[in-house]
């Protein structure tokens, strides 16, 4: 799964996800794509899922991008825990992906075949998606 190798703080605020994406919202690679319709934290476990299932559906000679990366920890408390005494570990990693913004690109595969394996990895994401293909 995706992870950065390194990070200059351990920690982070959670943020707020206000507007559409501002960059990473045009196809640059390949010829369709997967586009986010709505703001989540998508994590490094599915978008690995995605992945897998676009590989596995497209098969040979396909080329696959992924346009988001996990760089954002999210920490959590251990059950149980009373109040204070600090913020939680860090557990897992997460993208931060606003609505407009560029999941998955794919290309060397016919339209059918690319749609098929989109709507499956989009199956895999929390979020509302459309299927895009570039002009």
């Amino acid at each position: 799964m995706l992870s950065p190798k390194r990070t200059r703080f351990r920690k982070q605020h959670r943020g707020r996800m206000k507007g559409i994406s501002s960059r990473g919202n045009h196809i640059y690679f390949g010829k369709y794509a997967l586009q986010a319709l709505e703001p989540a934290w998508i994590t490094s476990r599915q978008i690995e899922a995605g992945r897998r299932a676009m590989i596995r559906n497209a098969r040979r000679g396909t080329k696959i991008w992924i346009r988001i990366f996990p760089d954002k920890s999210v920490t959590v408390r251990s059950t149980e825990t009373r109040m204070g005494s600090g913020k939680g570990s860090p557990e897992y990693w997460v993208a931060v992906v606003k609505p407009g913004r560029i999941l998955y690109e794919i290309s060397g595969v016919a339209e059918k075949i690319a749609r098929k394996a989109m709507s499956i990895a989009a199956s895999k994401m929390p979020i509302r998606t459309q299927f895009i293909i570039s002009e």
